[in-house]
Protein backbone atom coordinates (compact mmCIF):
# COMPACT_ATOMS: atom_id res chain seq x y z
CA UNK A 1 0.00 0.00 0.00
CA UNK A 2 1.31 3.80 -0.99
CA UNK A 3 1.89 6.11 2.05
CA UNK A 4 2.98 9.34 2.02
CA UNK A 5 5.99 9.79 4.80
CA UNK A 6 6.36 12.90 6.86
CA UNK A 7 9.71 14.29 4.68
CA UNK A 8 6.60 14.36 1.78
CA UNK A 9 8.55 10.71 0.46
CA UNK A 10 5.66 8.21 -1.49
CA UNK A 11 6.47 4.51 -0.09
CA UNK A 12 4.99 1.05 -0.98
CA UNK A 13 5.29 -1.64 1.41
CA UNK A 14 8.34 -0.08 2.75
CA UNK A 15 10.39 0.95 -0.29
CA UNK A 16 10.49 4.79 -1.33
CA UNK A 17 9.05 4.69 -4.68
CA UNK A 18 8.98 8.61 -4.76
CA UNK A 19 10.54 11.86 -3.55
CA UNK A 20 9.28 14.97 -2.69
CA UNK A 21 11.63 16.80 -4.16
CA UNK A 22 11.52 15.11 -7.05
CA UNK A 23 7.73 15.73 -7.91
CA UNK A 24 7.95 13.62 -11.13
CA UNK A 25 8.53 10.44 -8.94
CA UNK A 26 5.52 10.82 -7.14
CA UNK A 27 3.20 10.75 -10.07
CA UNK A 28 1.81 7.57 -10.42
CA UNK A 29 2.22 5.48 -7.18
CA UNK A 30 3.84 1.85 -8.72
CA UNK A 31 1.74 -1.31 -7.79
CA UNK A 32 2.23 -3.83 -6.08
CA UNK A 33 1.32 -6.53 -8.31
CA UNK A 34 2.34 -9.58 -6.53
CA UNK A 35 -0.51 -10.57 -4.64
CA UNK A 36 -2.44 -10.44 -8.47
CA UNK A 37 0.01 -12.08 -10.61
CA UNK A 38 3.06 -14.21 -10.24
CA UNK A 39 6.37 -12.32 -10.87
CA UNK A 40 5.20 -9.21 -12.68
CA UNK A 41 7.86 -8.14 -13.88
CA UNK A 42 9.26 -11.35 -16.00
CA UNK A 43 8.39 -11.24 -19.33
CA UNK A 44 5.75 -13.98 -20.56
CA UNK A 45 7.02 -14.92 -24.01
CA UNK A 46 3.27 -15.95 -25.03
CA UNK A 47 0.56 -14.41 -22.72
CA UNK A 48 -0.42 -10.61 -22.39
CA UNK A 49 -1.88 -10.57 -18.87
CA UNK A 50 -3.44 -8.18 -16.79
CA UNK A 51 -4.51 -7.91 -12.88
CA UNK A 52 -8.17 -8.26 -14.01
CA UNK A 53 -6.67 -11.19 -16.23
CA UNK A 54 -3.78 -12.31 -14.58
CA UNK A 55 -4.21 -15.79 -17.33
CA UNK A 56 -4.16 -13.62 -19.89
CA UNK A 57 -6.34 -14.76 -23.29
CA UNK A 58 -6.03 -18.01 -25.41
CA UNK A 59 -2.44 -17.95 -27.38
CA UNK A 60 -0.87 -19.91 -29.33
CA UNK A 61 2.65 -21.88 -27.29
CA UNK A 62 5.05 -21.24 -30.21
CA UNK A 63 4.26 -17.48 -30.85
CA UNK A 64 5.57 -14.92 -29.00
CA UNK A 65 3.08 -11.91 -27.86
CA UNK A 66 4.59 -9.17 -30.49
CA UNK A 67 3.78 -11.80 -33.35
CA UNK A 68 0.45 -12.49 -31.87
CA UNK A 69 -0.04 -8.67 -32.17
CA UNK A 70 0.14 -8.79 -35.74
CA UNK A 71 -0.98 -11.96 -36.95
CA UNK A 72 -4.74 -11.01 -37.86
CA UNK A 73 -3.15 -9.38 -40.54
CA UNK A 74 -1.49 -12.28 -42.04
CA UNK A 75 -4.71 -13.71 -43.48
CA UNK A 76 -2.82 -16.21 -45.81
CA UNK A 77 -0.60 -17.32 -43.01
CA UNK A 78 2.63 -17.37 -44.96
CA UNK A 79 4.36 -15.07 -41.94
CA UNK A 80 5.15 -12.13 -44.46
CA UNK A 81 3.31 -8.92 -43.93
CA UNK A 82 2.72 -7.15 -47.53
CA UNK A 83 0.81 -3.81 -47.66
CA UNK A 84 -2.21 -5.08 -49.05
CA UNK A 85 -2.63 -7.34 -45.78
CA UNK A 86 -2.12 -4.40 -43.67
CA UNK A 87 -4.72 -2.35 -45.86
CA UNK A 88 -6.96 -5.35 -45.85
CA UNK A 89 -6.28 -5.41 -42.17
CA UNK A 90 -7.04 -2.19 -41.25
CA UNK A 91 -10.29 -1.86 -42.90
CA UNK A 92 -11.72 -5.21 -41.82
CA UNK A 93 -11.18 -3.16 -38.15
CA UNK A 94 -13.20 -0.50 -39.06
CA UNK A 95 -10.98 2.27 -40.78
CA UNK A 96 -11.43 4.18 -43.88
CA UNK A 97 -9.85 3.51 -47.19
CA UNK A 98 -7.97 6.94 -46.71
CA UNK A 99 -6.52 5.88 -43.18
CA UNK A 100 -6.42 2.02 -44.06
CA UNK A 101 -3.83 3.58 -46.95
CA UNK A 102 -1.84 5.71 -44.33
CA UNK A 103 -1.38 2.60 -42.12
CA UNK A 104 0.17 1.27 -45.13
CA UNK A 105 2.52 3.95 -45.54
CA UNK A 106 3.43 4.71 -42.46
CA UNK A 107 3.80 0.70 -41.11
CA UNK A 108 5.62 -0.43 -44.16
CA UNK A 109 7.63 2.20 -44.85
CA UNK A 110 8.95 2.33 -41.30
CA UNK A 111 9.10 -1.56 -40.55
CA UNK A 112 9.65 -3.38 -43.92
CA UNK A 113 13.40 -3.05 -43.96
CA UNK A 114 14.71 -3.71 -39.80
CA UNK A 115 12.16 -6.91 -40.32
CA UNK A 116 14.83 -8.27 -43.56
CA UNK A 117 16.50 -11.30 -42.97
CA UNK A 118 19.80 -9.70 -44.52
CA UNK A 119 20.69 -6.13 -45.35
CA UNK A 120 19.11 -5.72 -48.70
CA UNK A 121 15.10 -3.92 -48.78
CA UNK A 122 12.61 -5.87 -49.86
CA UNK A 123 11.44 -3.71 -52.89
CA UNK A 124 7.78 -4.69 -52.21
CA UNK A 125 7.88 -3.65 -48.36
CA UNK A 126 7.11 -6.76 -46.76
CA UNK A 127 7.48 -7.53 -42.96
CA UNK A 128 8.35 -10.48 -41.93
CA UNK A 129 6.76 -11.92 -39.30
CA UNK A 130 9.51 -13.64 -37.21
CA UNK A 131 11.66 -10.30 -36.99
CA UNK A 132 9.22 -8.47 -35.89
CA UNK A 133 11.11 -7.67 -32.88
CA UNK A 134 13.40 -6.09 -34.60
CA UNK A 135 10.64 -3.41 -35.08
CA UNK A 136 10.24 -2.63 -31.66
CA UNK A 137 10.96 1.69 -31.33
CA UNK A 138 11.93 3.79 -28.54
CA UNK A 139 9.72 5.89 -26.61
CA UNK A 140 7.16 3.29 -25.98
CA UNK A 141 5.86 1.95 -22.86
CA UNK A 142 8.10 -0.92 -22.84
CA UNK A 143 5.28 -3.51 -22.48
CA UNK A 144 6.72 -5.19 -25.14
CA UNK A 145 10.51 -6.04 -24.48
CA UNK A 146 13.32 -6.11 -27.45
CA UNK A 147 12.33 -10.07 -27.82
CA UNK A 148 8.68 -9.43 -28.33
CA UNK A 149 7.66 -11.01 -24.81
CA UNK A 150 5.32 -8.75 -22.86
CA UNK A 151 6.07 -7.38 -19.94
CA UNK A 152 2.97 -6.99 -16.82
CA UNK A 153 4.67 -5.14 -14.95
CA UNK A 154 4.99 -2.54 -17.75
CA UNK A 155 1.37 -2.40 -19.32
CA UNK A 156 0.18 -1.82 -15.69
CA UNK A 157 2.49 0.94 -15.12
CA UNK A 158 0.52 3.00 -18.24
CA UNK A 159 -2.56 3.23 -16.01
CA UNK A 160 -0.91 3.49 -12.42
CA UNK A 161 0.34 6.99 -13.64
CA UNK A 162 -1.93 7.90 -16.47
CA UNK A 163 -5.70 6.54 -15.58
CA UNK A 164 -7.03 9.42 -13.68
CA UNK A 165 -9.30 8.67 -11.17
CA UNK A 166 -8.69 5.14 -11.67
CA UNK A 167 -11.76 5.28 -14.50
CA UNK A 168 -10.43 1.39 -15.61
CA UNK A 169 -9.50 2.94 -18.94
CA UNK A 170 -7.75 6.42 -20.68
CA UNK A 171 -9.35 9.15 -22.25
CA UNK A 172 -7.57 10.66 -25.67
CA UNK A 173 -6.21 13.42 -23.14
CA UNK A 174 -4.89 10.60 -20.47
CA UNK A 175 -2.95 9.10 -23.56
CA UNK A 176 -1.66 12.61 -24.94
CA UNK A 177 0.17 12.84 -21.33
CA UNK A 178 1.65 9.26 -21.60
CA UNK A 179 3.04 9.47 -24.94
CA UNK A 180 4.86 13.57 -23.38
CA UNK A 181 5.74 11.07 -20.42
CA UNK A 182 7.50 8.27 -22.27
CA UNK A 183 9.28 10.75 -24.84
CA UNK A 184 12.93 9.52 -25.12
CA UNK A 185 15.35 12.13 -26.01
CA UNK A 186 16.34 12.88 -29.65
CA UNK A 187 14.12 10.15 -31.35
CA UNK A 188 11.14 11.48 -33.64
CA UNK A 189 10.39 8.26 -34.90
CA UNK A 190 10.03 6.36 -31.39
CA UNK A 191 7.80 9.59 -30.51
CA UNK A 192 5.41 9.64 -33.97
CA UNK A 193 4.98 6.04 -33.25
CA UNK A 194 3.81 6.29 -30.30
CA UNK A 195 1.62 8.82 -31.58
CA UNK A 196 0.28 7.48 -34.06
CA UNK A 197 -0.09 3.43 -32.73
CA UNK A 198 -2.26 4.80 -29.42
CA UNK A 199 -3.99 7.39 -31.53
CA UNK A 200 -5.55 4.55 -33.74
CA UNK A 201 -6.33 2.45 -31.12
CA UNK A 202 -8.25 4.72 -29.49
CA UNK A 203 -9.81 5.59 -32.83
CA UNK A 204 -10.84 2.43 -33.35
CA UNK A 205 -11.40 0.91 -29.58
CA UNK A 206 -12.37 3.77 -27.52
CA UNK A 207 -16.41 4.03 -25.85
CA UNK A 208 -18.76 5.91 -26.95
CA UNK A 209 -17.98 8.39 -24.22
CA UNK A 210 -14.19 8.29 -25.10
CA UNK A 211 -12.86 5.75 -22.90
CA UNK A 212 -10.15 3.40 -24.06
CA UNK A 213 -11.08 0.03 -21.67
CA UNK A 214 -8.21 -1.38 -20.00
CA UNK A 215 -9.10 -4.61 -21.23
CA UNK A 216 -8.90 -3.34 -24.75
CA UNK A 217 -5.22 -2.10 -24.71
CA UNK A 218 -4.54 -5.72 -22.96
CA UNK A 219 -6.53 -7.73 -26.32
CA UNK A 220 -4.65 -5.16 -28.75
CA UNK A 221 -1.06 -6.12 -27.65
CA UNK A 222 -1.81 -10.05 -28.33
CA UNK A 223 -4.22 -9.53 -31.30
CA UNK A 224 -7.53 -10.44 -30.10
CA UNK A 225 -8.94 -7.46 -29.99
CA UNK A 226 -8.07 -7.16 -33.63
CA UNK A 227 -10.70 -10.26 -34.30
CA UNK A 228 -13.33 -8.84 -32.11
CA UNK A 229 -13.31 -5.72 -33.69
CA UNK A 230 -13.46 -7.82 -37.43
CA UNK A 231 -16.95 -9.09 -36.21
CA UNK A 232 -18.31 -6.55 -34.76
CA UNK A 233 -17.28 -4.53 -38.41
CA UNK A 234 -18.38 -6.82 -40.78
CA UNK A 235 -21.89 -6.87 -38.79
CA UNK A 236 -22.24 -3.54 -38.68
CA UNK A 237 -21.60 -3.46 -42.42
CA UNK A 238 -23.43 -6.33 -43.30
CA UNK A 239 -26.20 -4.26 -41.41
CA UNK A 240 -26.11 -1.45 -43.26
CA UNK A 241 -26.26 -3.15 -46.65
CA UNK A 242 -29.08 -4.93 -45.76
CA UNK A 243 -30.73 -2.22 -44.73
CA UNK A 244 -29.80 0.19 -47.54
CA UNK A 245 -31.29 -2.66 -50.09
CA UNK A 246 -34.51 -2.64 -48.04
CA UNK A 247 -34.84 1.26 -48.98
CA UNK A 248 -34.24 0.36 -52.29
Amino acid sequence: MAQNGSNGALSTNGVTTGIAQVPTTTKGAPQNLDEKMPNPGLPRANKAVSAEKPSGGPSPQDRTVLQQHVDFFDFDKDGILYPQDTFNGFHKIGFNIFLSAFAVLVIHGTFSYPSQDGWFPDPFFSVKINNIHKCKHGSDSESYDTEGRFVPEKAEEVFAKYDKGNKGGLYYKDILTMINGNRNIFDPVGWTAEFLEWSALWLIAADDKGLLPKEAVRAQYDGSLFYQLARKTEARRAAVKRDTSKVQ
